[in-house]
């Protein structure tokens, strides 16, 4: 049996990690590091409101996620808790690159904090959104996550403006599946009042297609950023959450983070994957993947608390979980 490490994507607005950075030293120089890379505040990572402006505010927030997510990974390696495999979704696949020694850490930050220099959308460009979506549990069950769900149908299939952005798969009382769609704001309100009431709701206050083509303008600045980034092997099994795939060369880390901001992300490649590679329980770093609300093929515990990283250890010892798992990188 062995361990994976999951880590999830999306950039909330709450403060995230400030029980952490209370209890733990080793989070409370992670936080330091990042500051003095990022040109942030601890207090800015850690606790402050975000910025106002949309660009600003998601290069923030994506610090704010990342920092956390790593903070969790360095507690658990202070226990020798190490993960045998790792994965992510957008945000958290670039943290699990780094993780997986295939990017290095003031690297990740330094970009992360350089998407803030993204131009803003021009005055009078149409306002983009994000939406959840509830399909039948049925459709695109198959392994190719949101490739399949796209195939076999969605409730924006086929209406313009409206894109799959990610599959999370079956919830967990199996009776739906749990989508999240991109596009025009506009777009998105009309289907929401089309579809069955709950079907789709769009999130407030997210102005941001991600995962859509929409996000193309993005991709296109941080291309010359991503490109100058120096890239390796990862040292362990690392899945992909654009496609069902193990990453394993340099160039397709590189490729990850070059299309992560425009293809659909799938939660269930990468717990699919895990599972194939012999992986008996998760550990899900962060809040950004709610609890109890999604099925997974193997038990997971949610870490963003002092307390979940005991319940993470004597889980692992109950499970007989074998903790041997490579090294990640610092």
């Amino acid at each position: 049996m062995s361990l994976g490490y999951l880590f999830g994507g999306g950039v909330g607005t709450e403060p995230h990690g400030l029980e952490l950075y209370r209890a733990y030293p080793v989070v409370r120089q992670w936080y330091a590091e990042v500051s003095a890379w990022t040109g942030l505040t601890v207090g800015q990572i850690l606790e402050e409101d975000l910025p106002t402006a949309q660009e600003r505010r998601q290069s923030v927030g994506t610090v704010r996620e990342a920092a956390l997510a790593v903070a969790v990974h360095d507690v658990l390696a202070q226990y020798d808790l190490r993960p045998a495999v790792i994965g992510g979704l957008s945000l958290g696949a670039m943290a699990a690159s780094c993780l997986a020694g295939a990017v290095g850490r003031r690297d990740l930050f330094e970009m992360l904090a350089y998407a803030r220099n993204t131009p803003e959308p021009a005055p009078g460009e149409p306002e983009q959104g994000i939406a959840i979506a509830f399909a039948p549990a049925t459709a695109g069950e198959g392994d190719g996550g949101a490739a399949d769900a796209g195939l076999v149908g969605h409730p924006g299939r086929g209406v313009p403006g409206v894109h799959l952005a990610g599959d999370f798969g079956p919830t967990a009382d199996g009776s739906q599946r749990l989508l999240m769609l991109a596009g025009r704001a506009e777009a998105l309100a009309r289907l929401a009042a089309e579809v069955p009431p709950g079907s789709v709701v769009p999130l407030p206050g997210r102005t941001i297609a991600v995962h859509s083509p929409l996000r193309r303008p993005f991709r296109e600045f941080m291309a010359p950023r991503i490109d100058a980034m120096a890239f390796a092997d990862p040292r362990l099994p690392l899945l992909s959450c654009l496609e069902p795939k193990v990453l394993t060369s340099a160039d397709d880390v590189r490729d990850l983070f070059q299309r992560n901001s425009t293809d659909p992300i799938s939660l269930v490649d990468v717990y699919t994957g895990m599972k194939r590679q012999g992986v008996e329980l998760g550990l899900v770093m962060g809040p950004s993947i709610p609890e109890g609300i999604l099925a997974f093929p193997f038990p997971v515990v949610h870490i963003d608390q002092p307390e979940h990283i005991q319940q993470a250890l004597s889980t692992a010892y109950d499970l007989g979980i074998d903790l041997t798992g490579s090294r990640a990188r610092r």
